[in-house]
């Protein structure tokens, strides 16, 4: 185990009479002559709302970084809103709950797009996106919004997963534990002697990112983060396998997305270099890319770390939770996951009522030290249908074993088969890559009339006798040959069988017209800041099939990510698709499907144009799934 690790549910128990004046029994805290408690009150194992919020202290702070992003000369500068109790101004030491994000001034943050604002002028902030300001303030944290370099109130210019968007929230860091200097507007210095040197990052998506970010940097003083939907790796955001899956320089045009309006202009020639640099032309992975991947860097990781992702998340795919989780745990980080059927969704606004409660006490222990058992508790929760909720030791769960199913060659019929037992003989099946193939028709029962059979391989099991379930990354590993140099190779897991299913629209839920409140509310600059937001519901389905999961691979870059290979006409190549993580349960009675494509529009936003002639040999080809019980259920289920 990393040494920093060691014994940490003693230091966290040990700490729990010491971090902020915590009564390590719940016993009230002592008052100033005020009645205003001056330290935190533990009751039923989490902290207790009893500090003030309309009163509470609110700063804003710039801290000098290391870089100069848009070349002007001077370093850049990270801004931060800063809002904590006010009794930190009278000896009560306060942990931080951090949001980093490049979106406070553009794209906003939340089910409602709520923006940070300055209303009346008086350079405080006086609109604070999201809840956690309004709940954990009350309860002795500080909570620190803070605006990533070239973004709002900080200079510079964004880079999109570079450098200067890792260091933001390090810089910020050191100053609170003292080892950067800070200053208000006017320029007098500020120090954060409030602090009790313990720092959470929360945030959604690029939120996420930045704190998946921070933790590979090893920065000390960060003890926890919570990523939700983040980002691990920018080159698997921008590609997949060396395919560009989002293509027109998209690097560049984020940057231009969250930078103010007023500096895009400015910023351009930062963009073009990014363009250039992230090379759409190959898709190959570079130094650009190295820079932007935070996987390798794992073991820098101090801080605990508590994922949370959408299954079904097509925006930020859940390969980046799953690589990222794969590496924490290769490393023994103290480490939880929250595993939703929706997509690019905030627990807050699919779970609720839970999450805040898990959070809450997640940050207590971490943060505040306090020991609420929550470590103790399963490491997992893995939604199974919509609402509904399982618990699991680990993930991938236990049990769980790599199990090869092999592909069978059709005999006459609209589809080939899928045996646990290899197929035995010579074979081969030639379909050819259609790039204008779109996911509905890739994943259609070989039986529907409107099923494309000539630009596909569909391989179907027989109706399961029982269960069948999967947790983990499976892989289609089959050999082939093409008639050209160029191509695609993509594999899709698939589910035949009616039942209720999580739904895609809207990313698998729905806003209503109905509100719920989660902490204090306050007015500030003639702005009601408070903490009342619109109930969230899922979608669900009833559909004849489901996509479960997908991978693709570049042909060019079946050896090597970095290097692009022409491929050799006719020669045999082994080719390894690894799809997209999933925890699913197949139901006695379905088919499991798995189909074969080339370049399809449903995966790229670039897909080839190759047309090329792809044979599959049978005697390699198959797909690994991660079978809870491996073989042995997979025979029990009539594979």
């Amino acid at each position: 185990m990393h040494g920093s690790r060691m014994g940490w549910r003693a230091a966290i128990v040990a700490a729990a009479t010491l971090v902020a004046g915590v009564p390590a029994t719940g016993a009230l805290a002592q008052p100033t002559t005020s009645g205003a408690p001056t330290s935190v009150v533990v009751a039923d194992g989490v902290t207790q709302p009893v500090f003030g919020y309309a009163d509470a202290v609110r700063q804003r702070v710039f801290v000098t970084s290391d870089v100069d992003t848009d070349g002007d000369g001077a370093l850049d500068k990270v801004a931060m809103d800063i809002i904590r109790p006010a009794a930190s101004d009278q000896g009560l030491r306060v942990p931080v709950v951090m949001d980093a994000s490049p979106y406070y001034s553009t794209v906003c943050r939340g089910n409602e797009t709520e923006c940070k604002a300055d209303v009346d002028g008086d350079g405080l902030n006086d609109k604070w996106p999201l809840y956690y300001d309004n709940y954990f303030v009350p309860r002795g944290y500080a909570v620190v919004l803070l605006d990533m370099i070239g973004t709002n109130n900080s200079t510079g210019c964004p880079v999109t997963g570079g450098r200067a968007d890792n260091i933001s929230a390090p810089t910020a860091i050191d100053w609170l534990n003292g080892r950067r200097k800070g200053f208000d507007a006017a320029g007098q210095e500020v120090v954060a002697g409030w602090h009790n040197g313990k720092t959470g990052m929360i945030g959604k998506s690029y939120d996420g990112t930045l704190a998946n970010a921070a933790a590979a940097s090893g920065v000390d003083g960060l003890s926890t983060i919570v990523p939700i939907s983040a980002i691990s790796s920018w080159y698997d955001y921008s590609r997949s396998n060396g395919l560009v899956t989002r293509a027109n320089n998209y690097s560049g045009s984020l940057s231009n997305t969250v930078t103010n309006p007023d500096r895009r202009a400015y910023c351009a020639p930062v963009r073009a270099r990014l363009g250039v640099d992230g090379d759409d032309v190959t898709g190959d992975y570079n130094d650009f890319w190295a820079e932007r991947d935070y996987v390798p860097h794992a073991d820098q990781v101090k801080a605990s770390v508590f994922v949370v992702h959408g299954i079904n998340d097509d925006n930020v795919r859940a390969d980046h939770f799953s690589k990222w989780w794969e590496a924490l745990a290769q490393r023994n980080v103290p480490r939880k996951l929250w595993l939703t059927g929706t997509g690019h969704i905030d627990p807050f606004d699919f779970r609720r009522a839970e999450w805040v409660n898990t959070l809450h006490r997640w940050f207590d222990f971490w943060l505040q030290g306090i020991d609420n058992g929550i470590m103790s508790e399963p490491m997992a929760d893995i939604e199974r249908l919509p609402d509904v909720w399982e618990t699991a030791k680990s993930w991938p769960l236990p049990h769980t074993q790599p199990t090869q199913v092999w592909l069978q060659p059709a005999k006459g019929a609209v589809a080939g088969g899928m045996s646990v037992k290899p197929f035995a003989g010579k074979a081969a099946e030639t379909f050819q890559d259609t790039p204008t193939m779109t996911q509905t028709n890739a994943i259609r029962h070989p039986s529907d009339p409107l099923a494309n059979k000539a630009n596909r391989l569909v391989y179907l099991s027989q109706p399961l006798t029982a269960p069948l379930h999967i947790s983990g990354t499976p892989y289609v590993k089959i050999n082939a040959t093409v008639n050209g140099e160029d191509t695609s190779f993509a594999g899709l897991l698939v589910d035949y069988g009616t039942r209720e299913r999580f739904s895609t629209t809207g990313d698998g839920v729905r806003t209503l017209t109905t509100e719920d409140c989660w902490g204090a509310s306050a007015n500030w600059g003639g702005h009601a800041e408070e903490a009342c937001y619109k109930q969230v519901a899922k979608n669900v389905a009833s559909n004849p099939q489901e996509l479960v999961t997908k991978g693709i691979v570049d042909g060019l870059n079946l050896d090597s990510l970095s290097v692009s290979t022409p491929l050799v006409p006719g020669a045999k190549n082994e080719v390894d698709v690894r799809l997209m993580p999933e925890d699913y349960v197949f139901e006695a009675g379905h088919q499991i499907g798995v189909v074969l494509l080339g370049s399809y529009s449903g995966y790229s936003s670039r897909a080839k144009q190759t047309r090329a002639d792809i044979t599959v040999h049978f005697d390699r080809s198959r797909i690994e799934l991660p079978i809870v019980g491996g073989r042995g259920a997979a025979v029990a289920a009539g594979l």
